[in-house]
């Protein structure tokens, strides 16, 4: 209901720009520049998480940007979504680009890190699906299939990350997010693409590549993605050990298809996984 009303109210009310506040506009000509201003860069965290993919992001974190994003997540202005998206879609589109993908006929599946449930019923939105959604929209209008997959979900309770350092964040969040049933299957369909708002150590990411990686491992294995080519490879993988077990040839295949040089992780159906966010800390950029 909260949602809807704000949905609602920023339709009817003079809005203000989320950046400067600037009064009557959504987002103002030199916020707007900020947002968007620069071509998308690659991003590493210091220190960068090992398994974290490759991420492309718009904008550093600071100023008129994190003015943006915080009045999107935490004040609910929700008209900021659609530049917020667009900047999320130039970075999606940076880092295919990078990566070579241009397979038309494939979709590119932007799957958002989820929030918190707690954190979003404070909210009264998911501000990350949110983003995404504007952003497959704009991935659309400009040429590039493109859907939201939300696949992800929190397994178990996380501590606040504010105050946790680098490492802390990442035993917090270790094994915390987990693909939902059949999502594997999904993600297989098609080029996936992490995606949040922010990016500042890089575990939420991380972690949510893991847990993509784990499902489409599962997913490789079991059926979903190799069909005859699995049994081909696993048949083939056991008559060249000759004592080799068909779960250890299984194994064998997951194995290789967990990661490639550069930590950008390669999916189980074969794709390069991909993250974009909108900022990410300033001292990320390369």
């Amino acid at each position: 209901m909260r949602g809807w009303w704000q949905d609602l109210t920023d339709l009817v009310l003079p809005a203000e720009c989320g950046g400067c506040g600037r009064p009557r506009t959504v987002l103002c000509p030199e916020c707007r520049a900020a947002l968007r201003g620069a071509a998308p860069r690659r991003v590493r965290p210091v220190p960068e998480p090992p398994g974290l993919p490759v991420a492309h992001a718009a904008a550093p974190y600071e100023n008129a940007v994190r003015a943006v994003l915080l009045a999107h997540k935490e004040r609910g202005a929700l008209a900021l979504a659609a530049p917020l998206g667009a900047a999320l879609a130039g970075a999606v589109r940076a880092g295919l680009r990078e990566a070579g993908e241009v397979r038309e006929h494939e979709p590119v599946l932007l799957v958002p890190v989820p929030s918190a449930r707690t954190a979003v019923r404070a909210r009264g939105h998911d501000p990350a699906r949110r983003i995404a959604l504007a952003a497959a929209g704009e991935l659309r209008r400009t040429g590039t299939a493109a859907r939201v997959l939300g696949v992800l979900r929190q397994r178990r309770a996380v501590a606040d990350q504010s105050g946790l350092n680098s490492r802390q964040r990442l035993d917090n969040l270790a094994g915390a997010l987990a693909v939902t049933d059949g999502g594997g299957r999904l993600l297989a369909e098609g080029r996936v693409v992490l995606v949040d708002d922010v990016m500042t150590t890089g575990a939420s990411l991380r972690e949510a590549a893991r847990a993509v990686r784990s499902a489409l491992d599962e997913t490789a294995v079991y059926g979903g993605v190799a069909g005859e080519g699995r049994a081909k490879r696993i048949e083939g993988a056991t008559a060249a050990a000759g004592v080799r077990t068909v779960r250890s040839a299984e194994r064998e295949v997951v194995d290789r298809t967990r990661e490639v040089p550069g930590n950008a992780a390669v999916n189980g159906a074969g794709n390069i996984m991909r993250a974009a966010v909108v900022a990410a800390s300033p001292e990320s950029f390369q």
